[in-house]
């Protein structure tokens, strides 16, 4: 959980501090980071068992969150490629990736 708050905070960090349009994009693929880690770290049963098996029933591990974060990094490939796309967009458009100079323009 350490880590995950660690990340958390230089993602946004570099989020507001940043200007540069690719870098933001960045950040927002390290707070997806943070919360896949975070909802693999709930899912976790030390020694866990896999729930095919029926013989330790009380320490089986829940396989929805890992399902749900397989999910979630599929999603976030596609925000990340679409980000980078309208990115790369902007660029031959206004000449720049700094979000300061497209307000001025």
């Amino acid at each position: 959980m350490t880590v995950a708050l660690l990340i958390a905070a230089v993602a946004l960090y570099g989020l507001i501090m940043c200007d540069n349009l690719i870098r933001k994009v960045m950040c927002l693929a390290m707070l997806e980071s943070m919360v896949i880690l975070v909802f693999l770290g709930a899912g976790y049963v030390e020694d866990g068992w896999a729930p095919i098996l029926d013989e330790h029933a009380a320490q089986t591990v829940d396989p929805l969150p890992q399902a749900l974060m397989l999910t979630a990094i599929v999603i976030s490939v596609c925000f990340n490629s679409l980000a980078l796309a309208f990115i790369v967009r902007v660029h031959q458009t206004h000449r720049t990736l700094e979000a300061s100079q497209l307000y001025d323009s």
